[in-house]
């Protein structure tokens, strides 16, 4: 007769998937919904996150969450065609119709992009992080051949055809295809040795949201301030905004440690003639973040693809580090769609066509950003001149001004 299980032994979970995605945010949630659109099966792996409180639902349903994107046409395909965009709190979401760029000192430049200019209806859309991920995680209840698995990968092991998840307590989860979008912190890419180039931009991201005396119009305003770093303004529903200072470290520390009306106050130097004077729709919540730029050596290894701020992480002056992510998302699948019939999801050469794919644009904006935040972060009066004549100079270029906003709108 056979002896029961003791109570306290646990059964070895062995799954397969032709995708076994390694993330818990957007870009990971998209890119499970994406390969299941696609026919693939996915195991999204994800670490397991604390059960929301229930006192707090209610108020934080009504808060804006400080935490927002803007998201351009390529993220807006992309969640379309994957039904997540109409899933989303249509009023909660603001478009953007105009982006102000001003200069900094006495002869400060600008630089002005609109819709109507564009041919298009907005420019970007401004979303909270927790709406979009409410509308994801609804998107992937119904999604077939989808699994959500909560655990801690451990190891990574390499098979001549699959590669091997290994998780901690025994699980494993075998594949055709891993993918890393973990974050800039990445495990994935960890596991792969791929090098990593770094540095810190000695500032970080302080955010917030205000309600506006004035109504913003659906503009989004930016301030390149030189010695205060680089002030944005982004529109939320009504006569709200969100703030993104990308401010240096000592002047982050005052900041954070000031009342939110005192950065309110702070603020009005810059935005008292455009929207008035600014009131903190939830004191409480500031918050920070650093700065910084990585570039790791590559995208790709063998069975594995990194996407979002695994694969690149860019200074948000442009807000575009969620857009990238949105593009690696669409080429990938994209190629692997493309594919030969005799190659595999994880084959070296469709995986190596995916790097050579996206790896002008990640370049690009890198080189942009980074570039931006070099020349407008120098506080010296000649660099100031020049920079704000540039801002002039642009401006009265059209042509260089609508390439521009292609490639800020993810057109190819």
């Amino acid at each position: 007769m056979n002896s029961p299980t003791p109570p306290t032994m646990r059964r070895f979970m062995h799954s397969h998937s032709d995708v076994c995605i390694v993330g818990n945010g957007a870009i990971a949630k998209t890119t499970a919904l994406a390969f299941a659109q696609a026919g693939q099966s996915v195991t999204l792996l994800s670490p397991a996150s604390p059960p929301a409180s229930a006192s707090a639902a209610k108020p934080v349903e009504a808060s804006w969450d400080v935490r927002v994107y803007a998201l351009n046409h390529t993220a807006h395909d992309l969640l379309s065609s994957l039904k997540v965009w109409g899933a989303l709190e249509a009023d909660r979401v603001a478009p953007v119709d105009a982006m102000l760029v001003n200069g900094d000192g006495a002869q400060a430049g600008g630089l002005g992009f609109d819709a109507y200019g564009a041919h298009v209806g907005s420019l970007a859309w401004i979303i909270e992080d927790r709406n979009l991920g409410q509308a994801l995680d609804a998107a992937l209840k119904f999604a077939p051949n989808v699994s959500v698995l909560q655990g801690r990968a451990s190891r990574l092991e390499w098979t001549n055809d699959s590669a091997i998840v290994h998780l901690d307590g025994g699980d494993t989860i075998t594949c055709a295809l891993v993918v890393g979008a973990d974050g800039a912190q990445s495990w994935v890419r960890g596991q792969c040795d791929i090098g990593l180039d770094y540095r810190s931009y000695g500032q970080r991201g302080v955010v917030s949201n205000f309600a506006c005396e004035k109504p913003h119009h659906g503009a989004a305003h930016q301030w390149f301030t030189g010695s205060e770093g680089i002030v944005a303004l982004l529109p939320l529903p009504g006569d709200r905004v969100s703030l993104v200072w990308s401010a240096p470290d000592a002047l982050a520390d005052t900041l954070m440690a000031e009342p939110a009306d005192a950065l309110a106050a702070r603020l009005s130097a810059y935005c008292q003639d455009k929207l008035g004077k600014l009131t903190p729709l939830q004191p409480e919540l500031v918050r920070a973040f650093p700065l910084t730029l990585m570039r790791p050596h590559a995208m790709v290894a063998p069975r594995v693809a990194l996407v979002g701020d695994a694969a690149h992480v860019v200074h948000p002056m442009a807000g575009h580090g969620m857009n990238l992510g949105f593009a690696d998302v669409a080429q990938l699948v994209k190629t692997i769609g493309e594919r030969e019939a005799h190659r595999g999801i994880g084959d070296e050469r469709v995986l190596a066509r995916y790097a050579r794919a996206r790896k002008e644009d990640v370049l690009l904006m890198q080189l942009a950003t980074d570039g931006l935040a070099r020349l407008f972060g120098a506080d010296l009066e000649p660099l100031r001149v020049v920079r704000n004549l540039g801002l002039n100079l642009l401006d009265k270029l059209p042509a260089l001004k609508r390439k521009m906003i292609s490639h800020a709108l993810g057109h190819q």
